[in-house]
């Protein structure tokens, strides 16, 4: 096959590795960054063009920040259009973007999560805390990745003055149940097609609860229990995603989704847990790809 992988960093370790074991699988691979795409959009030959070249893949991996989500689905999207297959789809990559529409998707599927408010209106902030159980609780920016824009709010007092402050700089949030009995730590689940493939324990830092590796958190490999399994996978499907990181914590309640990461990455977990997941994803491309480009996965 040849395969493209959307990446701005073709040094990035999760970028490399899949490089790594397409070429061993005796795959072409060329990483494209996404922002030097160009389009040729047309109803009788759409294309994807890259350095004044048009790009002609039989697959894509797309590897796109959540800082560039809308222009690098708006490429994947023209791919897709093109009749090329990609491992995630550019709908499913949206999804899960957005944290508000995600956590709705997942609550109309009963997947388990964290007792989650939303509001626009500062009349609504008692309320919004009140739905959560009151402090301690999480106010988390919709656009947070590797645990930024996330705060943990002590006391009721505490959590009206990061709510107030979050909404006079305009910024979209959530404010989100904290889960005490978890300890800071929380579940790393790799899910690739129906399987979770590998999954590690991340433990934050003396002194933060935020368990992100980005964040000085540590982690180890863990064995899951058939709930946590079944999770993981469901939410992913949810999502519309073949490759996923479903992060799950563990209550008092039994399992709880926090986020689905259309774009896990590699490096920890592969460490961790000593798997060649790498290898796993191209695997399943080969076999993926013969079901056809256009798979319809999830709705919303």
């Amino acid at each position: 096959m040849r395969i493209g992988i959307l990446s701005r960093n073709s040094k990035l370790y999760s970028t490399r590795r899949l490089v790594e074991a397409a070429e061993q699988r005796g795959h072409q691979v060329q990483v494209i960054d996404v922002l030097k795409c160009y389009m040729n959009i047309t109803s009788n030959q759409p294309s994807v063009h890259y350095r004044k070249q048009e790009l002609k893949f039989d697959a894509i991996i797309p590897r796109i920040g959540a800082s560039i989500t809308s222009y690098g689905t708006a490429v994947l999207r023209q791919f897709e259009v093109a009749g090329v297959y990609s491992i995630n789809e550019s709908i499913a990559i949206s999804r899960s973007r957005d944290k508000l529409r995600a956590h709705q998707l997942l609550a109309r599927k009963g997947v388990g999560m964290p007792i989650t408010g939303y509001a626009h209106s500062a009349d609504a902030t008692d309320e919004l805390i009140a739905f959560v159980g009151g402090a301690p609780l999480i106010v988390k920016l919709m656009e947070s990745t590797h645990g930024k824009g996330i705060v943990l709010a002590e006391t009721d007092k505490a959590a009206e003055g990061v709510i107030n402050a979050f909404r006079g700089l305009n910024a979209n949030f959530l404010v989100q149940e904290y889960i005490k009995e978890s300890n800071g730590s929380d579940i790393r689940c790799f899910v690739v097609g129906d399987r979770v493939v590998a999954a590690m324990q991340r433990t934050a830092k003396e002194g933060d609860f935020r368990s992100n590796l980005h964040r000085g958190g540590s982690a180890c490999s863990i064995k899951l229990t058939s709930e946590e399994r079944a999770l993981a996978h469901k939410a992913a499907k949810v999502m519309g995603l073949d490759v996923a990181g479903v992060d799950l914590i563990r209550s008092a309640h039994g399992p709880l989704v926090l986020e689905v990461n259309s774009s896990p990455g590699l490096q920890g977990i592969e460490r961790v847990t000593g798997k060649d997941v790498a290898s796993v994803i191209i695997e399943f491309m080969e076999k993926d790809i013969h079901k056809g480009v256009n798979k319809p996965r999830g709705k919303g």
